[in-house]
C-alpha cells in the first residue's frame, strides 16, 4: 500500500546510532539521551551510541543498535490522522521491526541498524521522500 498523497512525507535518516533502553529503577536518564518516557514500570530512554562499548550493560532492545528516521522536514500538526501509520504500514509490509518516539511537530522511527537500508527503500516505494543513504 503507498501512502496517500496527503500523507507522503519528506524525511531524513538521522545520523548516528541509538540504543533503546528499559531503566527499571532509574530515577534520572542517564547523559546523552535524546528521549525518555517514564511509565510505572520504569524508565525508557532513548540515547545515542558512539560505539558498541558505550552501549554499556543496560537492557536494550532486543541488544540491538537502531537507526532513527525523522519527519521533521514535512512537520505536521496533532490533528492530521494517519500521518504515523503512513509510515508504520509499509515499514510493517516490509517486516521491519519499529520503536517510535513522537514530537510535538512530528515522529522519530526507529529501525534496527541491519535493515536500515530497507527502511528506506520501503518508505521510498510507499511514495514518501528519505534523505541519506
Amino acid at each position: 500500500m503507498s501512502a496517500a498523497a496527503d500523507r507522503a512525507q519528506h524525511l531524513r535518516l538521522v545520523p548516528g546510532r541509538f540504543a533503546v533502553e528499559h531503566l527499571p529503577a532509574a530515577v534520572a536518564p542517564p547523559s546523552g539521551w535524546i528521549a525518555q518516557v517514564r511509565a510505572p514500570e520504569g524508565l525508557t530512554v532513548v540515547r545515542e551510541v558512539v560505539d558498541r562499548e558505550s552501549a554499556g550493560d543496560r537492557e536494550s532492545a532486543g541488544g540491538e543498535l537502531w537507526r532513527a528516521l525523522y519527519g521533521g522536514e514535512s512537520a505536521h500538526g496533532l490533528d492530521l490522522p494517519g500521518m504515523l501509520a503512513a509510515l508504520l504500514e509499509p515499514l510493517a509490509e516490509a517486516a521491519i521491526p519499529v520503536f517510535v518516539t513522537s514530537t510535538y511537530h512530528a515522529d522519530l522511527v526507529f529501525v534496527p541498524e541491519e535493515a536500515a537500508e530497507r527502511a528506506v527503500a520501503a518508505l521510498r516505494a510507499a511514495g514518501h521522500t528519505v534523505d541519506g543513504p
